[in-house]
């Protein structure tokens, strides 16, 4: 009995040090990730944007998980996991140092290239990390450590939303005022101006992200491997191909459909506060309130999964209060409003945690092609988003034809959008109830 306590203490001590160093990583990404939502406000009045225009920011960064996700599970499984850390950071510092010349052009388009070479850079980043995760330890916890990378992602990311909403975002109003009223000249004055606030912090972040790309070098990460697939003992046939896997693919659908909300959650709600007619100095916070939403939830998952609730059961829950959120949303108004979207926050946290291990159940060798499909999911972020923002713009072109005031037009429309969560929370809670057990043997 000793014997098996002193292994559990052991296999403890060796992974704490991985843990707390993937943890990091995850603060990067969060950090990195979760500015968009100072990004899309900031974008939009210095490149004169339509709402859906301006969600293309997040398109950006999420579609490059899409075209980068295969790659960079074949250079993983070329370089490992360590390498493929290293080189996802310094991918990451290059799209920073392109923003210096875009903002110096002031053109949309190298914003969104510079964004994209930074997602590619996190697509690398979490193809490797995020399975490294998983299987780092037993199976069962895997919701449980991927919840600890939560916290430190989502404080990253209320970190970074506060920062960066107070260097881009800090008098963006007075400066929306002067433009309505002034000549070309000196509107195209104010906006170069604005956009050269970006110039330091992505010059910062940029060194910051290239010296960890060379430490992480060093870094004392074990290797690891997922367990083989287990024989079956009624003479099943052992898997050939990732497409004998339907829980995978219906895995992928969720997470797809969760990214999209996850990020609706985060980076419309300052716009959503603004559209609302909230003060933008108060309306700058709210993607914190989502965050911080996420990092209590997280918490909780920490202390109850699985020693008090499975990580499907965990699934379920969140899926439900997602459906259940989503009904407030749309029928309130105001603050009220905007504090039951930061509430997205708890349905969400637990739903990456949960659909991962959950989904690479069983994989065994096909787990890195299986993670990359995961990762590709991703892209749920680049293209609901862009929905909702669509939403927006087609239900204010018909409110506005019909004799409804701007103003009232813009908050009831910004609403209206939210309906686009509820066909995704279904689709998660399909799969937390049904979908992680098709095509995998009954115990």
């Amino acid at each position: 009995m000793s014997n098996n306590q002193e292994n559990v203490s052991q296999n403890k001590n060796n992974t704490l040090v991985p843990i707390l160093i993937i943890a990091g990583l995850f603060f990067i990404f969060g950090f990195v990730t979760w500015i968009n939502g100072a990004l899309i406000p900031f974008m939009k009045t210095i490149n004169e944007l339509t709402d859906a225009q301006s969600y293309l920011v997040a398109s950006a960064s999420y579609i490059s998980f899409v075209v980068m996700a295969l790659p960079a599970s074949y250079i993983i499984n070329k370089i490992g996991y360590k390498k493929g850390m290293s080189l996802g950071l310094i991918i990451m510092a290059l799209g920073a140092l392109v923003f210096i010349p875009a903002a110096g052009a002031r053109t949309y388009w190298m914003f969104l290239v510079a964004i994209f070479i930074q997602g590619a850079g996190m697509t690398l980043l979490q193809t490797a990390s995020n399975p490294y995760i998983t299987i780092l330890g037993p199976m069962e916890s895997a919701a449980k450590r991927i919840a600890i990378m939560g916290i430190a992602n989502k404080v990253a990311g209320a970190l970074g939303s506060i920062i960066f909403s107070a260097i881009l975002l800090s008098g963006i109003g007075e400066i929306k005022e002067k433009l309505s009223v002034v000549d070309d000249a000196e509107k195209a004055s104010l906006l170069d101006a604005m956009a050269d606030s970006v110039v330091t912090p992505y010059l910062a972040m940029a060194a910051v992200l290239f010296l960890l790309g060379l430490l992480i070098r060093k870094a004392p990460l074990p290797h690891v491997e997922a367990e083989p697939i287990e024989a079956t003992e009624t003479g099943e046939k052992a898997k050939s191909s990732i497409f004998q896997f339907p829980h995978l693919w219906l895995g992928v659908l969720a997470l797809f459909v969760y990214v999209g909300v996850e990020v609706i959650a985060g980076d419309t709600i300052i716009s959503y506060g603004i559209s609302l007619g909230l003060p933008i100095e108060q309306s700058s916070f709210f993607t914190s309130y989502t965050l911080m939403a996420m990092v209590a939830t997280y918490a909780l998952g920490v202390f109850l999964i699985p020693k008090y609730i499975s990580q499907a059961m965990a699934l379920k829950a969140s899926a439900g209060l997602g459906i259940l959120l989503s009904f407030c949303i749309v029928f309130t108004s105001g603050l009220t409003s905007v504090l039951f979207v930061a509430a997205l926050g708890i349905a969400n946290a637990l739903v990456w945690p949960a659909i991962w291990p959950l989904t690479l159940k069983g994989l065994g060798k096909f787990t890195k092609t299986a993670s990359a499909l995961l990762i590709m999911a991703i892209s749920g972020g680049a293209i609901i988003p862009p929905l909702y923002g669509a939403i927006v713009d087609g239900h204010k072109e018909e409110l506005l034809a019909g004799g409804v005031a701007e103003v009232a037009a813009t908050a009831e429309s910004a609403s209206f959008g939210y309906w686009i969560l509820l066909p995704c929370y279904i689709i998660i809670l399909y799969y937390a109830f049904y979908g992680h057990k098709v095509g995998l043997k009954k115990a």
